[in-house]
């Protein structure tokens, strides 16, 4: 079973389009929809916007479904540099930029528990989704670190900081805390993102409309990469 998640309904309905053999349920309110995609098992959720949401429907997917393997899909700001509109950002790692126990003399993004900040995804699944990811999208990919928080970003001071503190190419919204659930319950994961801005002042203006002309890719990106899973 591969598990893939998006934060929007335009990220996970042509996936949940793609698939054969169709059942779903709802758990908590978030619906999972399992099937076949190229042939795998497949579980497919929309989780939500934000941390919490997308912690509460990985750990349900976890749970309830036993994946090997666990996507996030969707879309997300580029704030490294050389990260442009329409390139892609495969995640070489996971920080929470928001999470700072600094004050107690911790590194700022440091999680409580599991003591480290970057939570890594496994290079041959990177290496698999970049490959895939560069085929489909015929843009430039970049494996880097994404930085989550429960901010939709929209500032160039803020951007600027993340960027700095954290060496991250992208952020948004989700992947930080699916990666921790991943983390902490052995599952192989990774992000893979479109770049639908650059988080600066015409973030809001860019996101909306980019968002519903990445769906289709990102379906195709799926599409291409589980058939590299199967023997994994």
């Amino acid at each position: 079973m591969i598990g893939i998640i998006g934060a929007m309904a335009v990220e996970v309905e042509r996936l949940v389009e793609m698939m054969t053999d169709r059942k779903e349920e709802t758990i908590s309110s978030v619906t999972y929809h399992t099937g076949k995609i190229e042939g795998l098992e497949c579980v497919v959720a929309q989780c939500g916007v934000g941390k919490v949401a997308a912690a509460v429907c990985a750990q349900t997917m976890v749970l309830i479904y036993r994946p090997r393997v666990l996507i996030n899909v969707g879309v997300a700001g580029g704030i490294g540099r050389d990260v442009h509109i329409g390139d892609v950002v495969v995640s070489r790692g996971l920080v929470q930029h928001d999470m700072d126990t600094s004050a107690l003399g911790e590194p700022k993004g440091m999680i409580s528990g599991l003591n480290r900040v970057v939570i890594p995804s496994p290079p041959e699944l990177v290496e698999k989704a970049a490959r895939a990811a560069a085929a489909v999208y015929g843009r430039r990919v970049h494996v880097g670190i994404i930085a989550t928080g429960d901010q939709f970003i929209s500032d160039a001071e803020t951007l600027k900081r993340i960027a700095a503190e954290f060496d991250a190419s992208a952020c948004e919204m989700e992947g930080g805390s699916i990666a921790q659930v991943c983390f902490v319950n052995g599952i192989d994961f990774v992000v893979i993102r479109a770049v639908s801005d650059n988080a600066d002042e015409e973030a809001s203006v860019d996101f909306t409309a980019f968002a519903a002309e990445e769906a289709h890719k990102s379906a195709e990106l799926i599409a291409a990469l589980l058939p590299q899973l199967a023997d994994s």
